[in-house]
């Protein structure tokens, strides 16, 4: 049953525990498990990953298998029926769009005595993505993780993404990665294929950046081989924060938690409501929806663990404890819901009005659908263009404007006791 707390003290401490609902996780084993998949795979490489992938996935492949070859993706291309290659064509398409509009561009700027600043824009030469397995397969994420990359300019995109039982890969992640471009796919999954993208083997190239949401295993290997590489982002489990008024329609509500609830048993659906009658009308609904649920058994965890619905006084409040929160989805389902933006200062993305369900977000509205989760929308953003793109400074300065500054120079050279870096400016006046 969906709790309802109308106590203030009692919803901040809960959503303070739901936040930190991951750290269990973090145990010491896990962490010291991912560390020897990581130096296992840097060191006898293919062989590593052939043994990893019997032991976790249940699953014996030659170090000749590990590369989806172009016969199969045809294949799963053409067994994918066509209503779902128009969705997900259409999906590719606006999300292309999206990320187009706003690509970083190079620039320069001429200041006086021929001084030239500037920053230029070069994307990664090789990008991985992880694309996850386990309870349900995720064409949408290929294309969230490929098609910026695509947009960035990356020449070279490998994806792996974990075999099933009979070796082979969902046909809707291929066909997805089809439309997407990419055509270098590896069927290894876990830390271990974290670790194959960090290092490199006889078989995976080393890349450039990692990219892509997985288990605990998965996420404890990125922040581990991050510094090697760079990352998007740790993601944890999926959730929502909706903050509704007594516009809000509450089979839309019930619907919008549920959608987060069914994604994993630690996912969390949060509504932070000003009317006491909606809180009580959704938790109802939520239970009734339960009862025929097709992944009844994980979101009845989620919802009886992780979720929870807050009665407030008004929606400055509301703003607060979500802001506290920092959720990676939040759905502003208001009556004016512009009005309340200047209030949201933490989010991963947020959906505004009745008709903004978090799942058009998800799928095709274009936006990335990979977000900060637990909290770190306090400090991070989607993944986006910019992921799979870095600057260099450009620097240019003529013998005058050196003058110019030299003697400051001088002064902060001699400051830090580094003689060295004041001669090298003068020795050129």
């Amino acid at each position: 049953m969906l709790r309802i707390i109308t106590q203030l003290p009692e919803a901040e401490a809960e959503l303070k525990r739901i936040g930190d609902r991951l750290q269990d996780d973090h145990a010491i084993h896990k962490e010291a498990t991912v560390a020897e998949i990581l130096q296992t795979v840097k060191r006898k490489g293919d062989k590593a990953l052939i043994n990893y992938t019997a032991e976790y996935d249940k699953v014996e492949l030659l170090p000749s298998e590990l590369r989806v070859r172009g016969a199969e993706i045809d294949a799963a291309y053409q067994q994918v029926g066509s209503d779902l290659i128009k969705a997900i064509e259409l999906a590719h398409d606006r999300i292309k769009a999206f990320h187009a509009m706003r690509v970083p561009q190079s620039w320069v700027h001429f200041g006086d005595k021929q001084v030239v600043l500037g920053k230029r824009y070069t994307p990664v030469d090789i990008a991985g993505i992880y694309i996850p397995g386990g309870r349900a397969a995720y064409p949408s994420t290929v294309l969230m993780n490929a098609v910026p990359a695509k947009v960035a300019g990356v020449k070279r995109i490998v994806m792996v993404t974990p075999p099933r039982q009979d070796k082979s890969v969902n046909s809707a992640i291929l066909a997805a990665a089809q439309v997407a471009g990419i055509d270098e796919i590896y069927r290894v999954g876990g830390a271990q294929a974290i670790a194959a993208l960090a290092y490199g083997t006889e078989t995976i190239p080393k890349v450039d950046v990692i990219t892509g949401p997985g288990n605990i295993y998965v996420t404890l290997a990125k922040k581990q081989v991050f510094g090697k590489v760079n990352i998007d982002s740790l993601a944890g489990p999926s959730e929502v924060l909706i903050i509704a008024d007594n516009s809000a329609n509450p089979e839309y509500v019930a619907r919008d938690l549920l959608a987060q609830a069914e994604h994993d048993p630690i996912a969390a659906a949060i509504l932070i409501t000003t009317d006491a009658e909606l809180a009580k009308r959704v938790a109802v609904i939520v239970q009734n929806l339960l009862a025929n649920h097709p992944r009844r058994e994980l979101t009845e965890k989620a919802i009886a663990n992780y979720s929870v619905a807050i009665v407030v006084s008004d929606l400055e409040e509301a703003c607060r404890l979500s802001n506290l929160f920092a959720p990676e989805h939040l759905e502003l389902e208001v009556d004016e819901p512009w009005e309340l933006l200047d209030q949201i200062r933490h989010a991963g993305a947020i959906f505004l009005g009745h008709n903004t369900p978090e799942a058009v977000g998800d799928y095709l509205a274009g936006p990335n659908h990979t977000l900060p989760t637990c909290g770190s929308a306090r400090h991070s953003s989607a993944l986006s263009v910019e992921t799979f793109l870095k600057f260099s400074s450009l620097v240019q300065y003529s013998r005058e404007a050196l003058k110019e500054v030299s003697s400051a120079i001088k002064i902060l050279t001699d400051a830090e006791g580094l003689p060295s870096h004041g001669d090298s400016v003068n020795i050129r006046l």
